[in-house]
């Protein structure tokens, strides 16, 4: 269907109702004149001469020229913005595709007056690690004043700040190991709760050899102020850290074991198991997707910082002795006979 007037082209000449649904019905030219240049250009324009209507074609007034332009104008914070995006093949990581676009764009020659900025999902990961970062940092420091005023010290204080720290490298070794991918949102606040535990750990163990300690400087008549001998020292740790084995593996094993299914998406249907005996078990889902690397960042994590409750907490603290001691003697004046 042809219009015969211009202004009936692209307009709407009623409407088509189905049901409750009602389309409009618009008047268009056929396609082979709708894109047809040479119709364009012998279209006339109706202009005014001293009172008499001429018209005249628009090739004799303008010229045409084929180029490549933008089919609208973008503006953000009323500056002129492009957007250029893509999806991401499968089995690719869009974090490591747009960090190689960032380093080609480095050695990019931007004119002057032109900016760039990689927005959308990645601004969104930008922003949301940077939060995370800081409640991360906000939380290490609340734990760290706490501990001071229950330890009376700097000391006990610095060594579990410092195994909570370490408690994130067992976080990467086991993503790469298992070759994971860093989800920021849910990776970060796993490993913000992952700290409860490690620092949890880390307080048991190094209040109860304070304790064994005291015990001794008491068996021995040393005064409170005094420090025990270094092999005094070491009997406490390895005795501290017999005792307190158990409690620390039973939290870390039943931790790691109660995250198993939230990690794998183990699913099971218990109102038909109890009602026709079909739990209808199966691993995977929305859950596993969305909350999985949470609680893979807390297995990983919690496991390797087991290791370093038991093994490096108390080396820490004996090489923070050591340097106590050495301190000490460095501190004493020197006596000068005549």
């Amino acid at each position: 269907m042809m219009p015969t007037s211009p202004e009936l082209k692209n307009s709407e000449v009623s409407k088509y109702k189905e049901g409750e649904e009602e389309y409009p019905i618009q008047l268009r030219l056929n396609d082979k004149q709708r894109y047809d240049v040479d119709a364009l250009k012998n279209k006339a324009i109706t202009f005014n001469e001293q009172g008499n209507y001429k018209q005249v074609p628009i090739s004799a007034v303008a010229s045409l020229e084929y180029s490549s332009t933008y089919g609208s104008v973008k503006r953000k914070n009323l500056d002129k913005v492009i957007t250029i995006y893509s999806n991401v093949k499968e089995g690719y990581n869009a974090n490591e595709i747009v960090a190689q676009a960032k380093i080609l764009m480095e050695g990019f020659e931007i004119p002057e007056g032109f900016t760039f900025k990689f927005t959308g999902e990645q601004e969104e990961q930008q922003e949301s690690s940077d939060f995370l970062m800081r409640a991360f940092l906000l939380a290490l420091f609340l734990v760290f004043l706490i501990i001071v005023t229950q330890f009376n010290s700097l000391t006990a204080p610095i060594i579990i700040m410092f195994s909570v720290l370490f408690s994130t490298i067992g976080v990467f070794l086991g993503l790469v190991a298992f070759r994971m991918d860093f989800v920021i949102l849910m990776t970060g606040i796993g490993i913000i709760s992952l700290a409860g535990v490690v620092v949890n750990n880390a307080i048991v163990l190094i209040d109860y050899t304070n304790l064994l300690r005291d015990r001794r400087k008491a068996e021995l008549g040393i005064e409170a102020d005094d420090r025990l001998p270094l092999e005094e020292f070491i009997y406490c740790l390895a005795e501290a850290g017999k005792t307190r084995l158990r409690p620390v593996l039973l939290t870390a094993i039943t931790t790691v074991l109660g995250l198993v299914p939230l990690a794998t998406g183990l699913n099971i249907d218990f109102i038909k198991l109890y009602a026709e005996f079909d739990p209808n078990i199966y691993v995977g889902g929305d859950n596993a997707a969305f909350f999985g690397p949470m609680a893979w960042t807390v297995i990983f994590g919690l496991t390797f910082a087991t290791f370093l409750t038991l093994v490096v907490v108390p080396v820490m603290y004996l090489l923070s002795d050591k340097l106590k001691i050495y301190a000490r003697k460095e501190k004493k004046p020197m006596k000068v006979s005549f």
